[in-house]
């Protein structure tokens, strides 16, 4: 498994100091979290007096985290070293699930000399 601190990761169109040789295709990463019960009446108190729900802000993270790295596998499947054009994708399935999607252009790139 490639970790994505290892991969070449841009929401430009390109990577600066590299060169694109080629482009492999669509990438992406899809995971659908809920918070447990737990979470959800912890979410609910904090809600009644305001702020930051550090609950949701938590579990987001950690979706947006995992559907990158579903990503990245999905490029190295492809034989690519890096993905361009990186882009999230968020919506509700319920009051209680939300869906992370993060998708881009798998691509070859060499570093320039």
């Amino acid at each position: 498994m490639v970790r994505v601190e290892e991969f070449i990761i841009s929401s430009a169109n390109y990577v600066p100091g590299y060169e694109i040789v080629e482009t492999k295709g669509f990438v992406y990463g899809l995971t659908v979290r809920s918070r447990g019960v737990g979470g959800q009446i912890g979410a609910g108190i904090r809600s009644m007096f305001g702020g930051e729900i550090k609950e949701y802000v938590s579990m987001m993270e950690d979706t947006r985290d995992e559907a990158l790295q579903r990503a990245v596998e999905h490029a190295v499947e492809y034989g690519a070293n890096a993905i361009i054009s990186v882009r999230y994708d968020s919506n509700d399935i319920s009051d209680i699930m939300q869906e992370i999607l993060a998708y881009g252009t798998a691509v070859v790139a060499h570093k320039i000399e």
